[in-house]
């Protein structure tokens, strides 16, 4: 059974027994797709909606964080089920994903756990807090282009936050090619 060399035989074949070629192409397929659109909507919130969020007019700090808390919820749990798709995908075609592309949708799976386990949490109690400490003082609008986040701009969670996405926004598309790179040089 080639599907998967690391999952149990017996428990390959009662999963897949039977399987015909066409669930290998159209895995192969999500293989290649899914990396490019999991990286495009990376691109779009994090690095095109994030920051232009906060220079809208009538915008304040505290309800672009609390937008920003539940875009960033929401894009992590599409991310989760992307994963998941793309790991199902990949038991049904391991034959046509490389080590390199291999190893860089882990690293991407990685990041996302980060974020979603570790650093999201530690962000979203920092901003409750900040928007607390800014309902106090009276909010204030982000017009002068600020920080979301208001004093310390660059939270260290923050910045492994971004660290976390632009490891994804490189490493998807990369592996994605490096599976198309595979599949094109077996059919050489």
């Amino acid at each position: 059974m080639d599907y998967c060399p690391w999952l149990p035989a017996s428990f390959a074949r009662v999963i897949f027994a039977k399987r015909k070629w066409i669930d290998r192409m159209f895995a192969l397929v999500v293989l290649i797709a899914l990396p490019f659109v999991w990286c495009g909507m990376i691109v779009a919130i994090s690095f095109v909606e994030t920051p232009l969020k906060f220079k809208a007019p009538g915008i304040t700090r505290e309800l672009g964080v609390g937008i920003g808390r539940l875009v960033f919820r929401v894009l992590n749990l599409i991310e989760e089920v992307l994963a998941l798709v793309i790991i199902v995908a990949w038991i049904f075609a391991a034959q046509n994903v490389p080590p390199v592309p291999g190893a860089l949708l882990i690293l991407s799976m990685v990041a996302l756990a980060a974020q979603v386990l570790v650093l999201r949490p530690g962000m979203s109690a920092r901003a409750r807090a900040l928007a607390g400490a800014e309902a106090l003082a009276g909010a204030e609008t982000a017009d002068d282009g600020g920080s979301p986040v208001g004093g310390n701009a660059t939270g260290s969670m923050h910045i492994a936050y971004i660290v976390t996405e632009v490891v994804k926004a490189v490493a998807l598309p990369v592996a994605g090619a490096g599976i198309v790179m595979n599949v094109i040089s077996l059919g050489s």
